[in-house]
C-alpha cells in the first residue's frame, strides 16, 4: 500500500490499464476485511479493466483520478474529490451536493456497444456437479466458440476448463469462489463468475459482456432461444439482459459512459414456481411474456425493449416491483 490509514488503503498506478491481478485481489479482501476502502489513484489516461471495475463499485472502494488540470475525480462517478480524515471523499457544496469533475463528461458516440447478460443459476449440491458449463453454453451460443481461459485473478493464464474450475469452487467450499472467464484476443468477450454454497444449493452469479464496434450487430435475436436452453438444461433462475454504448475493447474510461438499458427478463421455472404462473402472466407490461420449456414447468421471457429507450428502465423496475408481490 502507498497510503494507509484508518480508513482506506490507497494504491497508486500510473499505468495504461488496471488490471484485477491477485495482488490487487489481495489488497482488495484485506481492505475490506480491516473495515477499509480500496482507493486506486490513477492519472485520466488510464482505463480499467471490467473486473476491476466491478470490484471498486462496492461502497467505500474508489477510483480516484488525480487529474493535473481538474485535480481529483472520481473516475466511475465524476465527483470532485479532496483527501479528508484519511480517506478521499466527495467536495460537498452548502447543500450537500457533490459536484461532477468537467472532465468528466462523456465522450463522442462512436457506435460501439456492448451486450450485457448478468445471469443466475441454482443446482442441487451434488458431488457429480460440473460448474460453469451455463457460462459455455451462453458463450457459445452467442459468439459460436466457448471462453478461451479462465482464472481466479487476471492476466488469466489457464485454458478453459468447467473441471477444473468445479475442482477450484469445490476446494474452497462452503467460501465463495470468484473467477474471470475471457475470450480469444480478436473476440472482446469477459465474464465473472461468483460461485456460492448456500442452504438452497450452490449459485452461479454470472456477468458476461460482448464488446461490438460500430459495423457489428448485437445478436438480439439470440437471447430469445439462449434462455429457453438455460432454463432447459443449466437450471436458470433469473437473467437480465441490457445493451449500452461503450467501448468495444470492454475496458472502462475515467468518463461518463450511459448505463445500460434493459433488453429482456427471463424468469426461471423454479423461481416462476415461487411466484406463481397466474400472478407472472398478470405483469404490468403491455406485452404478454413468452413461455418457455414444458408446459408443466414453464419459464417466463419478458421483452422489455430494443435497446435505445431509457423507459425500459421503468419497465423493468415495474415488472420486478410486480413479480415481488406474490399473493
Amino acid at each position: 500500500m502507498d497510503v494507509l490509514t484508518a480508513k482506506a488503503a490507497v494504491v497508486i498506478q500510473d499505468r495504461p490499464l488496471v488490471t484485477m491481478t491477485s495482488w490487487l485481489s489481495d489488497a482488495l479482501r484485506g481492505a475490506t476485511a480491516d473495515d477499509r476502502a480500496l482507493q486506486i489513484v490513477t492519472p485520466p489516461t488510464t482505463r480499467l479493466t471490467l473486473p476491476t471495475r466491478t470490484a471498486l463499485l462496492g461502497h467505500p472502494n474508489r477510483w480516484v483520478i488525480q487529474d493535473p488540470d481538474h485535480g481529483f475525480y472520481d473516475g466511475l462517478s465524476g465527483a470532485v474529490l479532496h483527501w479528508k480524515g484519511g480517506t478521499f471523499t466527495p467536495v460537498l457544496d452548502e447543500n450537500g451536493t457533490a459536484s461532477v469533475a468537467e472532465a468528466f463528461k462523456a465522450g463522442p458516440d462512436t457506435g460501439d456497444r456492448q451486450l450485457i447478460l448478468s445471469l443466475r443459476t441454482l443446482h442441487p449440491a451434488d458431488k457429480d456437479l460440473i460448474l460453469g458449463r451455463a457460462l459455455e453454453t451462453a458463450w457459445q451460443h452467442l459468439t459460436g466458440t466457448p471462453p478461451a481461459g479462465w482464472s481466479t485473478a487476471e492476466p488469466v493464464n489457464l485454458p478453459w476448463s468447467t473441471r477444473q474450475l468445479t475442482d477450484l469452487a469445490r476446494g474452497r467450499a462452503p467460501q465463495p469462489t470468484w473467477l474471470i472467464a475471457v475470450g480469444h484476443p480478436d473476440r472482446p468477450v469477459i465474464a465473472t463468475v461468483r460461485i456460492t454454497r448456500t442452504p438452497a444449493g450452490v449459485e452461479q452469479d454470472i456477468t458476461l459482456t460482448l464488446g461490438y464496434g460500430k459495423d457489428a450487430d448485437p445478436p438480439l435475436d439470440a437471447i430469445e432461444s439462449l434462455a429457453e436452453t438455460l432454463c432447459a438444461e443449466h437450471s436458470l433462475t433469473t437473467m437480465l439482459t441490457s445493451l449500452r454504448a461503450a467501448r468495444s475493447d470492454l475496458t472502462v474510461p475515467p468518463r461518463f459512459e450511459a448505463p445500460p438499458i434493459p433488453i429482456s427478463f427471463t424468469l426461471g421455472a423454479g423461481e416462476l414456481k415461487d411466484v406463481g404462473l397466474d400472478h407472472a402472466l398478470r405483469s404490468p407490461l403491455s406485452l404478454a411474456p413468452l413461455r418457455l420449456g414444458p408446459a408443466a414447468e414453464p419459464a417466463l421471457h419478458y421483452r422489455l425493449g430494443d435497446g435505445p429507450n431509457p423507459r425500459a428502465w421503468n419497465t423493468l423496475q415495474q415488472l420486478t416491483q410486480h413479480l415481488r408481490q406474490v399473493s
